[in-house]
């Protein structure tokens, strides 16, 4: 049993904690089990799709982070890997790769598709708005870096990116076809940089 005084950010953790388990977020269940009554769990952290959302962006950013120190590890501050990948494309593969490969996040969308699919793209919502921005910071350090020229405005440019990404990684629900992240992986870099590069080309659509 935990004590009364968790903040808002600790029972986020919590929640991200019962979601990456693949533990159904049963608000009763979770709030007994921190300590804490549904009431309180309520006033500071808000309703279950509130908690849901906050959760799945602390897993998200937490992925993102990850593919970046793996880009980082293997080729340090260079805008582009050693295949000529754009960093800003490496990273979003192995992001997508990460996510469509949690247990726990293909659980939630296999058992609560509905509320998981509204929470996750809601443009209002706890955490597409979070994505997109992550999106933004992520493209505009490599065009800073001299890494690409967007034909678009960087905003624009990652709302089309999120809700491509959107439509592969979550296929099996909104299209009932498997998610072909390689797929994604080509339209995504023909996207950003206005032509498919080599390292992408025996990806295939």
């Amino acid at each position: 049993m935990r004590l009364v005084s968790l903040n808002a950010n600790e029972i986020v953790r919590a929640a991200a904690h019962w979601i990456d388990r693949g533990v159904r977020l049963d608000t009763r269940t979770f709030a007994a089990e921190l300590g804490i009554s549904r009431s309180t769990l309520f006033r500071r952290a808000g309703n279950r799709e509130d908690l849901m959302g906050d959760a799945l962006w602390y897993l998200g950013n937490g992925t993102m982070d990850h593919a970046i120190r793996v880009f980082e590890k293997e080729n340090g501050d260079a805008v582009r890997s050693a295949t000529g990948e754009l960093r800003c494309l490496a990273v979003m593969r192995q992001y997508r790769s990460d996510i469509a490969g949690n247990q726990g996040f293909r659980r939630l969308l296999a058992e609560e598709p509905t509320v998981a699919i509204r929470v996750l793209t809601d443009p209002r919502g706890r955490v597409q708005p979070r994505v997109m921005a992550a999106h933004v910071n992520l493209l505009g350090r490599d065009v800073e870096a001299g890494g690409f020229v967007p034909a678009v405005s960087l905003e624009s440019l990652c709302y089309a990116i999120v809700r491509l990404g959107e439509a592969f990684l979550y296929s099996d629900v909104l299209a009932s076809r498997a998610p072909d992240l390689d797929a994604a992986s080509t339209l995504l870099a023909a996207l950003v940089e206005g032509h498919v590069p080599a390292s992408e080309r025996t990806a295939g659509l």
